[in-house]
């Protein structure tokens, strides 16, 4: 089968496409026939050498795909060949024609629901949900501010944000993304590249602070997000590309709390219960990943840069 190979940490164009050996899924692994595949900024990180956790060369890059399953390891009890499913995480990588995953890493993918929509669902849907019930615990009627909610994790914030009762501002730097994310139903949308683009905040909330931000660049923002929370308000860190100074006091007077979070900290129970709400959220139509756009595999390098941009808007999709 064809899949892309990284050799050795660096640019996106150590990204190479290559013939490698078929899988063979074992014990309570299941093998997947790839029909699309989501490209996520941490591939960029681990592609580079940057992040944290760093895999064993050679290796192929990749967490969320959608396909069909052909084979199943003889210790697999819920799930059959032949099943649409979605993942969030695999064992072999996505980047590929094929993968194994664990069988709880698989999710059944909605009949209403494309193979390019599945391939976006695992780590947007998935961290979004996490940053905003399980560390943010957003309440119904709070309001939350998400920074680069055009992305495809703010987009998949906004869609459950809404579905939750909370009312969301959200941020983007070009017209077409304060455009997108008026059309997903904001209450305000705020264009982050103009200066004092945060002073309408406190209009919006009657002087009264926001109650959560989802913060996708906390090393540019933070600061300034701890002072446009609210009484107990609490910020949830998705996402940093290197350091900043803070006041602590801006915590103290409003009992204000700042949360990190990784989904690499997900148990796979709570995995199972956030995918079972969003199979909900698809069956009804009110979880829709937005699209990007859709580029052959053998182009992964291309995808990874167009991830990193600036206006980028919705999810890049890789089809075998």
């Amino acid at each position: 089968m064809q899949a892309i190979c990284v050799h050795k940490f660096g640019e996106a164009d150590v990204m190479q496409y290559e013939e490698v050996a078929t899988l063979t899924p074992i014990k309570n692994q299941i093998k997947i026939e790839v029909k699309a595949i989501g490209v996520n900024p941490v591939d960029t990180y681990i592609r580079a050498g940057i992040y944290p956790i760093k895999p064993d060369l050679p290796y192929t890059p990749g967490k969320d795909a959608s396909g069909i399953i052909t084979e199943i390891g003889p210790e697999v009890k819920n799930r059959k060949i032949g099943e649409r499913v979605y993942t969030c995480g695999c064992i072999s990588g996505s980047y590929a024609e094929e993968l194994i995953c664990n069988e709880d890493q698989a999710f059944i993918l909605p009949e209403n629901c494309s193979f390019s929509t599945g391939a976006a669902l695992g780590v947007p849907y998935s961290t979004a949900f996490i940053a905003l019930n399980l560390r943010a615990q957003a309440a119904a009627g709070e309001i939350v501010l998400i920074h680069g909610a055009s992305g495809a994790v703010g987009l998949a914030a906004i869609q459950i944000a809404k579905l939750s009762g909370l009312r969301v501002i959200g941020t983007a730097g070009t017209e077409q993304g304060l455009k997108l994310l008026w059309n997903q139903g904001v209450i305000a949308a705020l264009n982050h590249n103009q200066d004092n683009y945060l002073d309408s905040v406190q209009d919006l909330t009657a002087g009264a602070g926001v109650n959560v931000i989802l913060e996708m660049l906390a090393n540019v923002n933070l600061d300034k997000d701890l002072k446009l929370l609210a009484v107990n308000g609490r910020v949830v860190i998705i996402g940093s590309r290197g350091t900043i100074e803070i006041d602590p006091r801006d915590t103290m007077g409003k009992n204000a709390s700042i949360l990190g979070m990784s989904l690499f900290n997900t148990q796979s129970e709570q995995l199972q219960q956030i995918h079972a709400a969003i199979k909900i959220g698809l069956i009804n139509g009110r979880y829709r990943p937005v699209i990007h756009s859709e580029i052959p595999l053998v182009d992964a390098p291309k995808a990874h840069e167009l991830v990193m941009q600036n206006g980028v808007n919705g999810k890049i999709i890789l089809i075998p």
